[in-house]
């Protein structure tokens, strides 16, 4: 089947993926802020400018420390449990078999549901996407010290459109710390105004790609040269802060993180928020849609 004969017949492809030997930066067509600029929510004019320019809000101790260490605790049960670790949704460390990541935590654990719900969080999504919202992804992130690997740069938006079908760009994560994030322990590093192009990635997706690339991502990777036109745009920022700091970046922001060789984890929780006006369609790969636990297809609003 060919590229445009996978997509829904009433979306077409603005953003074409994987479909040339040649990676090349396309401007974006959809707005980065959605909602009209005022002071009437929970974001003032100044932080949404800046949201718009560079792609990313950052908040510190935006959770307490008591909430902290309650969500640190149900990490650490998670990461021990034996049923977790053979779960299809938590994924291991490619050497260390240590836990990477746990996948779909908003709907199979109650105290991390309770958590992507938070108003302080949603209200100001909301703000953004100017519409209602439903969890596309979620995953606890550990990287645990010694052992935690790398995670090259990328858009998220390019994977979410090749692989689970999301048409536009009209969705933010959310990271929230549950440890510190420092400068030696591997923080998200991100690349400002990058989100305000396209970057159409060279190669093919092979099939079942998912079982490969959250271990190690191999396609859908940018290439370096464009990195580079995007870094002399804008620079590259590592934002950290204590655990209970959150971090929100537009889906099409480039990033990624270096390996964590201190001895300290860097273990953070990633929400997801599409809109409800951009449900997911066929992957534009063409290729049958990634899990469920990767990628939801059940759109209930918050």
């Amino acid at each position: 089947m060919g590229h445009n004969q996978a997509l829904s017949d009433s979306h077409e492809d603005l953003y074409p993926s994987r479909v040339s030997d040649t990676p090349r930066l396309i401007e974006r067509c959809d707005p980065v802020f959605y909602g009209q600029h005022s002071d009437s929510g929970p974001l003032n004019k100044e932080q949404i400018s800046f949201y718009e320019e560079n792609g990313y809000l950052f908040f510190e101790n935006l959770f307490s420390q008591e909430q902290v260490q309650r969500y640190r605790r149900e990490l650490d049960a998670l990461s021990s449990a034996p049923l977790v670790k053979e779960a299809p949704q938590t994924i291991l460390e490619p050497e260390s078999q240590e836990v990477r990541s746990i996948f779909d935590i908003h709907r199979t654990n109650e105290l991390f549901k309770q958590l992507s719900q938070d108003e302080r969080i949603v209200s100001m999504i909301t703000q953004l996407l100017n519409s209602r919202v439903y969890i596309h992804q979620s995953r606890i992130n550990y990287k645990p010290g010694f052992q935690g690997k790398e995670f090259y740069w990328h858009s998220d938006f390019e994977t979410w459109h090749e692989e689970d079908g999301m048409p536009r760009m009209r969705a933010i994560s959310c990271s929230i710390t549950l440890t510190e994030n420092n400068i030696y322990n591997g923080p998200l590093m991100l690349i400002p105004k990058s989100h305000q192009y396209f970057l159409c990635c060279a190669g093919k997706t092979p099939k079942d790609h998912y079982k490969s690339s959250l271990k190690k991502q191999e396609y859908g990777v940018p290439d370096n040269k464009n990195i580079e036109r995007l870094v002399e745009r804008g620079g590259i920022v590592a934002p950290r802060g204590p655990a209970g700091s959150v971090l929100f970046f537009e889906c099409n922001l480039m990033h990624g993180s270096n390996s964590n060789i201190s001895p300290w984890p860097r273990s953070n929780i990633f929400f997801v928020y599409n809109s409800m006006e951009n449900t997911l369609v066929q992957p534009y790969c063409g290729l049958p849609p990634r899990p469920e636990y990767i990628a939801n297809r059940e759109f209930i609003p918050i």
